[in-house]
């Protein structure tokens, strides 16, 4: 279609010299000249083509022309409202009136309401009792009869005015349209056949380069602008906690292993092995390998022992130890299990085992872990203890049921501060001041249960926008079953807290489903266009 109107042109310019009107061109198909809009537009595309090659040149003409809306063209097919209305009316003295409720049941209730005002006042009908009557026995819907005018013509021949009267009432609507004169091109010719654009190798082989036409090339053309990258909502809240942590004198821990085994996720917390998360309706496991490389002997036979008998002050769980359960290889549901595998390297020198300490306070130890490295440890005391504050955020996973505010899979930050004589207070000051730093004045605790951590508490905040009191973290001290068997001494305590990163991001960015800021339903656009983050 688009060559044949092309081919239309060119022979039309080749017989007649100049199109003075397009609308006047018979379009390939048609019987009836373009005189429609969307004729015009169809012709443009065609000579926009013919334009960009230089065989045409063309001027716009515009016109403002007039289309029914949806009322106009139910009046130009069925009559206007007040015509409807004298319709129904029986003629005075002919019959009894119409009761007025019931001209709602014959032209329908906004005819009734429009029409009858306005054939009151043409003076075609009135008032009898309680009911209407025709007054006169013949009317001229004019504006009908101007709907058909407007509909076959875009136009009135009573002017403007009346034009005007009919955008008030909505019956017509004005559409701004186009026509074009059409002139020969420097590069004119009766042929569609278009030039070329690449240099091909076929056409350097067979020397047809040296006879083809070339599309001229536009150097004032502008270019693509080219995308730059941009970070993800996530990321940006992320890097504004890595830097509060940073500020606070934290090292960030190495949490690379998003597969862990039970052992690490489960049993070096003091996690029970009966413990309802760690059932496959709550954790992914890994078919294939089965199990994981067994942990250190030592300490895993510290571990065990503590679980099933005892030890350290405490009477354990009392219940059968599996070898089993423990070398399961599961998806981490925490990065805890990294936290305490990094707290198990930092009390390498309080076990008394090899390993070497560098000026920055790295402690290196050979074992079932080849070198492993602790950053941020502090000054190493006589015992071979050094305090360490430590932090991570990264992935985790958990069995959930997918909704607006859950996925199987999101971040947690957490942070691990390990020194000599912590307390409780300690414990909640920190948090004061970490959750100032993100823009949180106004928060709470409440006690609660975890089994790697006594005392426990949850950590709330009162929501602005809410109006109620949220929660946005969990945290405790470790339990001395979880730290006495990595080989601490009993005065070194532990903090660990831990909260999700998507909540604080949803909140800073006034997001309410979390597919839509995680996942496939996330849009390029918003994650391009998403604002810097500062608490």
């Amino acid at each position: 279609m688009a060559e044949a109107i092309q081919q239309l042109i060119l022979d039309t310019l080749d017989k007649e010299g100049t199109i003075k009107d397009t609308r006047t061109l018979v379009l390939p198909g048609y019987k009836e000249p373009a005189a429609t809009h969307d004729s015009q537009i169809i012709i443009l595309g065609a000579l926009n083509s013919l334009s960009s090659r230089d065989m045409i040149t063309y001027t716009t003409q515009e016109t403002v022309s007039h289309v029914l809306t949806q009322e106009g063209a139910q009046i130009a097919l069925q009559g206007s409202h007040e015509a409807r209305v004298w319709n129904a009316c029986p003629m005075k003295g002919e019959g009894p009136p119409l009761p007025i409720k019931e001209l709602q049941g014959k032209v329908g209730p906004e005819t009734a309401k429009i029409g009858q005002g306005q054939a009151f006042k043409n003076k075609w009908i009135g008032k009898e009792g309680d009911g209407l009557v025709k007054l006169v026995s013949s009317i001229a819907d004019t504006t009908q009869l101007q709907m058909r005018e407007v509909d076959s013509t875009g136009t009135l021949k009573a002017g403007e005015k009346a034009l005007a009267d009919l955008r008030k009432r909505k019956l017509i609507a004005q559409r701004k349209g186009q026509w074009f004169t059409v002139h020969k091109g420097p590069q004119f010719s009766t042929s569609t056949a278009k030039p070329e654009t690449d240099l091909t190798v076929d056409m350097l082989t067979s020397g047809s380069w040296k006879t083809a036409t070339y599309k001229k090339y536009n150097f004032e053309a502008a270019g693509i602008p080219p995308n730059g990258g941009a970070l993800h909502p996530l990321l940006k809240v992320r890097e504004e906690i890595r830097n509060i942590f940073f500020e606070m004198g934290f090292a960030e821990m190495p949490t690379n292993t998003f597969i862990e085994s039970g052992f690490w996720c489960f049993d070096a917390l003091f996690v029970p092995q009966q413990h309802p998360a760690r059932e496959v309706q709550d954790t992914f496991y890994i078919s294939d390998p089965v199990e994981s490389l067994p942990p250190p002997k030592a300490y895993y036979e510290r571990v065990a022992k503590v679980h099933e008998h005892g030890d350290y002050g405490s009477t354990g769980y009392r219940a059968p130890w599996s070898h089993d359960e423990s070398r399961k290889l599961l998806l981490r549901t925490h990065t805890t299990a990294s936290s305490a595998n990094m707290l198990w390297k930092l009390a390498a020198r309080c076990r008394g085992e090899e390993g070497e300490a560098d000026a920055e306070g790295v402690v290196q130890r050979e074992g079932a872990h080849a070198t492993a490295t602790v950053p941020g440890a502090g000054k190493m005391g006589p015992d071979g203890f050094r305090p360490a504050k430590l932090f991570s955020i990264d992935r985790v996973f958990r069995n959930e049921t997918m909704d607006a505010t859950h996925l199987a899979e999101f971040h947690q930050v957490e942070g691990v501060v390990a020194d000599r004589g912590l307390t409780l207070a300690d414990l909640i000051g920190f948090m004061r001041v970490f959750f100032r730093k993100m823009g949180i004045e106004n928060i709470r605790f409440k006690p609660a249960y975890n089994p790697y951590t006594e005392p426990s508490l949850e950590i709330f905040a009162f929501h602005p926008q809410l109006k109620k009191w949220v929660e946005v973290g969990n945290s405790g001290m470790f339990r001395p079953e979880m730290l006495e068997p990595m080989g601490f001494p009993k005065d070194v305590h532990v903090h660990g807290w831990g909260i999700s990163l998507e909540r604080p991001t949803m909140i800073r960015y006034g997001i309410n489903n979390i597919r839509t800021l995680v996942g496939h339903k996330v849009s390029l656009e918003s994650v391009e266009r998403s604002p810097a983050v500062r608490f």
